[in-house]
């Protein structure tokens, strides 16, 4: 019985506590749009120098919030590799397992540019850090690709999910194409990151609330850079950028199986 209200008692604590740390993000985010990106864009520079601030400010904001659901007991984690990120022209690809994915990349990333669905700008907790960060639009493919290589090759990252959403539990990888072609169009650094969750939440067959029976654990991975001189030659493009993204592809589904059968 004193087990059972035990349990009881810590799934409550937990559901307020993931209810206070989405309420934080969503304040947190209309602050940034409202007070601090204002600010910021006061101080003289170009706008490339005026992205790389805001982004900063969001990795900061992010950096806190990712402390709060800790302290909070929501969540968990640990990071193997981070010394290999935070490089210029550096083009990290990951796997997304989970809605807090692109937050906890950020919150270890001091500056990085992202693709965000164009819906999102009418997201007031969004909108800001959209706005003001350099963030890139996917409304329209090739514009993306084009505006994504020339960020990388100006110097600064990127964080880019090829799968385009969250994955979905049990399903294979199924990744578009659009990472592999900003790869070898842009001729970058190519680092990819596996992550994690454990147990599963916050996916897209779970809402917010839909906790789980305990706080979930984040695992950050970061493997060694993908050589892009294999696909670089191979002609048409087209041919290239289709080998290239099946790497990719067949890379995160050894790391899904490998963490699988050995937990790690």
């Amino acid at each position: 019985m004193a087990k059972t209200l035990k349990h009881l008692i810590n799934y409550g604590w937990r559901l307020l506590a993931t209810a206070i740390s989405f309420a934080s993000f969503g304040i947190g985010g209309v602050i940034l749009w409202l007070a601090i990106f204002p600010v910021l864009a006061i101080v003289p520079g170009k706008p490339h120098k005026k992205a790389l601030r805001a982004q900063y400010m969001v990795h900061l904001s992010f950096y806190l919030f990712i402390g709060l659901m800790h302290r909070l007991g929501v969540l968990t984690y640990d990071i193997k590799g981070l010394e290999k990120l935070n490089r210029p022209g550096q083009l990290i690809i990951a796997n997304h397992p989970t809605l807090v994915d692109v937050v906890f990349l950020l919150s270890r990333i001091k500056h990085a540019s992202c693709i965000v669905k164009a819906s999102l700008l009418h997201n007031p907790a969004m909108r800001g850090s959209i706005l003001n960060a350099g963030y890139i639009s996917n409304a329209d493919s090739e514009t993306m690709i084009n505006e994504c290589a020339d960020w990388l090759k100006s110097g600064g990252s990127m964080i880019i999910f090829p799968e385009g959403t969250r994955s979905v539990s049990g399903q294979p990888y199924h990744f578009q194409r659009g990472a592999a072609a900003i790869a070898l169009q842009a001729g970058c650094i190519v680092t990819p990151v596996t992550l994690t969750c454990q147990p599963s939440t916050l996916t897209k067959q779970l809402s917010w609330y839909q906790i789980p029976s305990r706080r979930f654990h984040l695992q950050m991975r970061v493997g060694n850079d993908i050589p892009l001189t294999p696909y670089q030659n191979l002609q048409p493009r087209s041919i290239a950028v289709r080998r290239f993204n099946q790497h990719l592809q067949d890379y995160f589904t050894q790391q899904r199986e490998r963490y699988e059968q050995h937990g790690n």
